[in-house]
């Protein structure tokens, strides 16, 4: 598996469960079942197992099986490049980092080792759900009076504290997702999450213009992949007619990236996000 240097964590502690093979000896316990992770952060599928006798040689863990199929070493799968760290050993601990979470990284996951026994394989069920969910400011109310939430979908515990801010300063900080004031149409709100600071939501304004990018600095490895995710607001009487992303703004023009030579055929507009 490619290390990566870990970030900071948020995950939800629900119960624990052991997964334990008809033969004795053979078991593998996670430490969480369940886990909700926020979209950009770092989080550690923690377990140990056990065996009765020989050597382990492999481990690894995985999403999918076939019947029939030895499932895939998620440290082989180009869409967790740079994102993993195995932080277990060829003894008792299975320990798997996950860093900078995407939505599409949800998935039920199983540890899976081998031994130099015969027949000595093994995975534990029933595995680790991971969530990942982004933060959504959601508003309700009147005309004057209106409610703010710092929504997710799935719920995060800890007795998590959220920060709000006001056209990109912190106007807030409460360990309830609601925010209620009397708020102007023409200022942005996002929210955030404390210790997190860096994974805003995206901006909710009425009557303004704004782009909030999720992440303002990336580094990543010549040739590999890399998601540029933003999202936008504008004014509801306007319509969007076209949407690109460019480097270079000359005068009142910019010239869209994907009619660049250099950028033609190897970048792909996802809606919120460019994946070049």
């Amino acid at each position: 598996m490619s290390l990566r240097t870990a970030g900071s964590v948020l995950v939800v502690f629900l119960w624990s469960v052991t997964a334990v093979l008809g033969q004795t000896g053979w078991s593998v316990t996670y430490t969480t079942q369940s886990i909700c992770a926020l979209k950009g952060s770092t989080v550690d599928l923690t377990c140990s197992y056990t065996y009765p006798s020989g050597t382990v040689k492999t481990t690894f863990w995985f999403t999918k099986m076939k019947t029939g199929k030895e499932p895939e070493d998620l440290g082989q799968d180009p869409e967790y490049a740079d994102r993993l760290e195995y932080h277990g050993d060829k003894k008792k601990d299975c320990t798997l980092k996950i860093t900078d979470l995407r939505e599409r990284d949800s998935a039920t996951y199983k540890f899976r080792f081998i031994t130099d026994q015969t027949r000595g394989r093994y995975f534990g069920k029933p595995g680790v759900t991971l969530s990942v969910t982004g933060l959504q400011v959601k508003v309700t109310g009147g005309h004057q009076d209106k409610t703010l939430t710092c929504s997710t979908t799935c719920t995060l515990t800890d007795n998590p504290t959220y920060i709000w801010y006001k056209n990109g300063h912190k106007v807030k900080e409460d360990t309830s997702s609601l925010y209620s004031d009397s708020f102007s149409d023409a200022d942005s709100y996002s929210c955030a999450v404390k210790g997190h600071a860096d994974l805003l939501s995206p901006a909710v304004c009425q009557k303004c213009w704004s782009v909030t990018y999720t992440h303002q600095s990336i580094c990543v490895l010549k040739g590999s992949t890399v998601d540029i995710s933003c999202s936008y607001t504008y004014p509801s009487y306007h319509e969007i007619k076209k949407a690109f992303w460019f480097t270079k703004w000359s005068g009142m023009k910019a010239e869209d990236l994907s009619s660049v030579p250099g950028y033609e055929g190897h970048i792909e507009y996802l809606g919120d996000s460019l994946v070049y």
